[in-house]
């Protein structure tokens, strides 16, 4: 008698209840996806990328300066200019003072400086740099804006000046563009479901079933901007995300269902089973993920925060999906599941490790070599991982900036001419705010002391606050904003002045360069906090789900190790720069301060999809054969076809994104993308099933239960 006989679970009888009530089913997700669309319309909120972190310095600095220096917190855009003639000869001023004009007559446009004041005309004269400011909020600028600013400094081109903008409006027209790597990834996930399935049929249900759930976490997003804060970061990574685990997830119940078919089952009874039995194992992956990515506010970064949130939201859509919108669908499609063939491509074949070797196909037969020699097979991955890991231990934090942009954008144009005439520090200023009852009268002193530090080039004059006890002195640094050198000098900045500012004076260094380091430093210090959790809860999660306790401490090495291999790429690739121009970054880049957390909450999440999925199949093995080594093998050959098509269709999902010109959205999709193809291949095929192997039936041991089927 099996050991596996189904029992009527929750998950069943929803699998059940949604296979009767097909087209109620089907109707109720297009109907919400529909009125989601039309209210986040109807409400008209706006993504933003707000960094602002409390509790920072930096943070406290930029609070101190909005409130007490009216006009630094308005939205800033910047024109730089650049002449081979002097700007002061004639014909260069009166062409500025035309573009100026003009500027001024732009809609929405608050005020516009000119060259001239200390800090905005090069030393060599040949360059100077017109500040605006404008009334919008920087979200609600974009390409008609930036297409009236080219307008209005015409003149300046006219008179034989290079001409390029920063700020905004800038950015945002840059990046309002159009993003074709959902669709490529889609087109991908068409291709490789093909392949695998050999059914267009098939494969059509996991890429519909991944456009209504994706499509319906954005639309819960768009409703979402209108209440509070979502990063277009957030929206890129749902989508991501979204297509990724919707169609991993729709794989494995679409799988599990059509084996059942093709042993004679019930068109009802399969689907009842298969989303008890595969939708169970989505449920828990599913889960894991989304409470590793919302773990993510324990860093205390609220853009961070945010951003696990909208990952969240794609993974609860999907996993719905997945157990109500998917049963109903295979009910739609019936016996005609495996419907209008490719010719050229052959099905799924059954398991049978019995058969002669001619006739058995490969997945089996590798299970096999791996179960029968698990100690060598163990001991090559996790060299090969290991290797991969390496330059994880060089990581660098930092921050991306317009240097970065692609080629031929005006931002990065923009970055370029600066650093040339004032020197790579002017494109990320640091300002320094004293708030005190000695601010006004020593602030000079603190300029002058900030000149005499190493790194810093300049200082400018103090500025007194008409309102407040305050002062600002604007700080520029020899290197770069995103360089080692730059974070160095912003660390010890603010404790340099504060004796020259004088007892009870704050001295606060803010800006996005200060914001950044003080980010990496937060980052950094909570990392070990937010990894040790993850696995905790994750060791929990899988210790009840499987009675065991090797199975989970197996489970957190092995994507510990498939976590290092991804991070010690994604340092090789943009912070070595190893094949950087092959994916369009421009020059090497220290890691987004940010992302390894983000990558690890996600990256270990996804490793459970995997992990869960073969795990099960084992275990039903194990009961079914009481054979722990037999039960490995057929485990790994029953799943191993699923687990590498899936694992293709998420990883190129994720490379899809690498053709966007944000290169955080570029790091993201490499070391996602690598961490998934190292997990389907040589964590799952080689190094789980050897662990498995060499502990039998140990695997299943747990105080007080006894380790049989």
């Amino acid at each position: 008698m099996s050991h596996s006989a189904p029992r009527t679970t929750m998950l069943a009888r929803l699998g059940g209840w949604c296979a009767r009530r097909r087209w109620w089913v089907l109707g109720a997700w297009v109907g919400a996806l529909v009125a989601l669309t039309v209210i986040g319309g109807v409400l008209g909120g706006r993504p933003t990328d707000n960094l602002t972190v409390p509790g920072l310095p930096a943070a406290e600095g930029a609070a101190v300066l909005q409130r007490d220096f009216p006009g630094q917190g308005a939205t800033d855009g910047q024109v730089v200019i650049r002449s081979e003639a002097p700007l002061s000869s004639a014909r260069n001023r009166a062409a500025i003072a035309a573009a100026a004009g003009a500027l001024e007559r732009v809609p929405g446009m608050e005020s516009v400086s000119p060259p001239g004041a200390p800090g905005t005309v090069s030393a060599d004269g040949r360059t100077g740099l017109m500040d605006m400011e404008w009334r919008a909020a920087a979200e609600d600028l974009g390409p008609a804006d930036l297409a009236r600013v080219r307008e209005a400094t015409r003149p300046l081109a006219q008179a034989g000046m290079q001409v390029a903008y920063a700020g905004s409006p800038a950015v945002q027209a840059e990046a309002s563009g159009t993003d074709w790597s959902a669709a490529v990834g889609i087109v991908a996930a068409v291709v490789i479901l093909l392949l695998a399935f050999g059914s267009v049929v098939t494969m059509a249900i996991p890429v519909a079933g991944a456009l209504v759930s994706v499509g319906t976490a954005l639309a819960v997003l768009t409703v979402l901007e209108s209440l509070t804060d979502v990063s277009a970061v957030g929206r890129t990574l749902a989508v991501m995300i979204g297509l990724g685990v919707s169609v991993d997830y729709a794989l494995f119940v679409v799988t599990r269902h059509a084996q059942q078919l093709g042993q004679g089952m019930d068109v009802g009874e399969s689907i009842a089973r298969a989303t008890a039995t595969a939708g169970r194992a989505v449920v828990i992956a599913g889960t894991t993920v989304a409470i590793a990515v919302l773990g993510l506010a324990v860093a205390g970064i609220p853009f961070v925060t945010r951003l696990g949130q909208a990952a969240a939201i794609a993974l609860v859509v999907a996993v719905l999906a997945a157990i109500t919108l998917l049963p109903a669908a295979l009910a739609i499609a019936g016996h005609g599941l495996g419907r209008w063939r490719l010719p050229f491509v052959s099905g799924p074949r059954p398991v049978d490790l019995d058969a002669p070797a001619d006739r058995m196909h490969g997945f089996a037969r590798w299970s096999l070599t791996v179960t029968r020699r698990p100690w060598a097979w163990l001991v090559a991955a996790t060299a090969v991982l290991v290797a991969l890991a390496l330059p994880v231990f060089w990581m660098e934090l930092g921050q991306v900036d317009a240097g970065t942009d692609p080629e031929g954008s005006t931002t990065r144009e923009a970055y370029h001419l600066v650093a040339t005439g004032f020197g790579p520090g002017f494109n990320g200023p640091v300002e320094v705010v004293l708030a005190g009852p000695q601010a006004k009268a020593r602030a000079q002193d603190v300029a002058q002391r900030a000149r005499d530090l190493a790194g810093v080039v300049y200082a400018s004059p103090p500025v007194p606050s008409p309102r407040a006890d305050t002062a600002l002195v604007t700080v520029v640094t020899a290197a770069a904003p995103a360089s080692p050198r730059t974070t160095e000098v912003v660390e010890r900045l603010a404790q340099r002045l504060r004796p020259v500012a004088g007892p009870g004076t704050q001295v606060y260094a803010t800006g996005l360069t200060a914001v950044g380091v003080d980010l990496s430093e937060r980052v950094a210090s909570r990392l070990p906090w937010f990894i040790a959790a993850v696995i905790l809860i994750s060791f929990v999660l899988l210790m009840v789900e499987f009675r065991s306790l090797l199975v989970p401490l197996q489970a957190a090495v092995m994507n510990l190790l498939s976590v290092g291999a991804a991070f010690g790429v994604v340092v090789a690739i943009f912070q070595w720069g190893i094949l950087r121009s092959a994916i369009g970054v421009p020059e090497a880049v220290a890691i987004e301060a940010w992302v390894p957390m983000m990558m690890f909450a996600i990256l270990f999440g996804l490793s459970m999809d995997y992990e869960v999925f073969l795990l099960s199949r084992v275990r039903e093995a194990w009961r079914d054969t009481g054979d722990p080594h037999r039960s490995v093998a057929i485990g790994v050959a029953s799943t191993a076809r699923v687990i590498t098509a899936a694992a293709l269709i998420m990883a190129s999902v994720f490379l899809a994104f690498v053709l966007t010109d944000n290169v955080v959205v570029k790091m993201l999709g490499i070391g996602l993308a690598t961490a998934v193809l190292v997990d389907a291949t040589i964590i799952r095929l080689v190094l789980a099933p050897a662990l498995l192997s060499i502990f039998g039936r140990w695997n299943w041991w747990l105080p007080g239960r006894r380790m049989s089927p």
